[in-house]
């Protein structure tokens, strides 16, 4: 097809590039057509090219139609042998692939070879008998229409049950067989090493080991696997028992490193995942003393917020007892439906602290919002109002139970003097009403 293709790369079929004479001779630059091609003088260049490129020897891509006669022909001579035969014409295939570096070709040649050993891996272990194809019998045609005989030419050319016969089994080909299957296995499985299909060469690995428990190979790449997903220990064991029967392979021994190498990386993650938790724990422990310490009632929704790595803690230090605990705060303005936000809001603190650098509000054009022009609320426990002096320590609004903070969050409403007493008067008709 290259000849083809080169020789249409300088092929100018316009009219300037004939200047008025004959078309160029199709059929004088192909190759020799295939048996049963003949140049049809009604098609066009392309439509010829489209039309060798249905034949085998001239395809460019594969033809995947149903009605490809000449194709199936071709497919069906890789099956036209003992399974030997055929398994070992995939292993070659696949070999041809693997020395190209096309894993997944080779991973499917291989595939193939191994299904029709395996196949008969397990016509053994049922214990069927081997079967094979009888020998064609010749059939002569009499010319003579008296003395013909009587021949269905429009038979089902399909085997018949009729067509097979059993045979006893060689012992030299059965172990040939057996050897062939195994060396599959192991070329599958190496395909599967570079495609990264680790449990899967793991598989095969162990399939190739049930045919020949010293398969060092298997040992190696199924040890490589397990190590790629971090499965140490498995990986440190089949090693060990490659280098059992072979304690001087090389490939082996270097792999013995890197898993030790891998060891140690690992011990030494799980040393800081166990101190994490360890300190984890500690912070847990000590904040819940430090609240029941101090009588702050706090509850879970199993919905937080996000507040990113804003929570409830004891600070400067989580670890140590004689912090403070600081809270996340959410200043809320009902009467204008706007907020803001406080990182930390130090259970020492008051709100007055706090107003120095919240107020004025940017959105504030009336100047409702001053320290001293505002009330502020939270909710209690049983769902009604207390107010919160502006310079009460925050642990003393806290403290006692009949406020909780609500997922690591507390809520702290802001309302102008002058609206104060609209907006408490109309909270509790609302939570009389069962609004929220």
């Amino acid at each position: 097809m290259d000849r083809v293709t080169k020789g249409t790369e300088s092929l100018k079929l316009d009219d300037s590039s004939t200047n008025g004479s004959a078309p160029p001779d199709i059929a004088a630059m192909l190759p020799e057509l295939p048996p049963g091609r003949t140049l049809n003088a009604r098609m066009t260049f392309e439509e010829t090219l489209a039309d060798l490129n249905k034949h085998p020897l001239f395809m460019t891509e594969l033809d995947t139609s149903e009605d490809n006669e000449e194709l199936a022909a071709l497919q069906a001579l890789a099956y036209d042998g003992t399974p030997l035969e055929n398994a070992a014409n995939f292993k070659e295939q696949g070999n041809e692939c693997f020395r190209e570096k096309r894993w997944p070709d080779a991973k499917e040649f291989y595939g193939k070879g191994i299904a029709i050993l395996a196949a008969e891996e397990s016509r053994r272990a049922k214990g069927e008998k081997k079967r094979v194809k009888k020998a064609a019998e010749p059939v002569t045609i009499n010319s003579e229409a008296d003395n013909s005989p009587n021949v269905d030419l429009e038979e089902d050319p399909r085997p018949k049950e009729e067509d097979f016969e059993e045979v006893a089994e060689d012992p030299a080909e059965v172990k040939s067989e057996q050897a062939l299957l195994e060396t599959l296995y192991i070329n599958r499985a190496a395909c599967h090493l570079e495609l990264r299909n680790y449990r899967s060469c793991t598989l095969d690995c162990a399939s190739a080991l049930r045919l020949n428990p010293r398969n060092i190979k298997a040992f190696y790449r199924s040890a490589r696997a397990l190590l790629a997903v971090n499965k140490i220990a498995e990986a440190d064991d089949a090693c060990a028992r490659g280098l059992e029967i072979d304690p001087s392979n090389k490939p082996l021994l270097a792999l013995a490193q890197d898993i030790i190498k891998a060891s140690e990386a690992d011990a030494a993650r799980r040393k800081i995942e166990k101190e994490r938790q360890e300190k984890e724990r500690r912070r847990e422990t000590l904040l819940k003393a430090a609240l029941q310490a101090r009588g702050i009632r706090t509850r879970s929704t199993g919905r937080p917020p996000d507040m990113e790595d804003a929570k409830v803690k004891l600070s400067p230090d989580e670890l140590d007892p004689a912090s403070a605990l600081v809270f996340p705060t959410l200043l809320l303005y009902p009467c204008h439906l706007e907020s803001d936000f406080i990182k930390a809001f130090s259970e020492r603190e008051s709100l007055d602290q706090h107003f120095g650098y919240v107020f004025p509000l940017p959105w504030d054009r009336t100047g409702e919002y001053s320290p001293a022009g505002v009330e502020c609320y939270v909710e209690t426990v049983s769902g009604g109002l207390v107010k919160v002096g502006r310079k009460v320590p925050l642990l003393k609004v806290l403290s006692g139970g009949n406020v909780e903070v609500v997922d690591d969050l507390l809520k702290i409403f802001v309302v102008p003097k002058s609206r104060a007493e609209g907006w408490v008067k109309e909270w509790k008709e609302k939570k009389a009403n069962g609004e929220k």
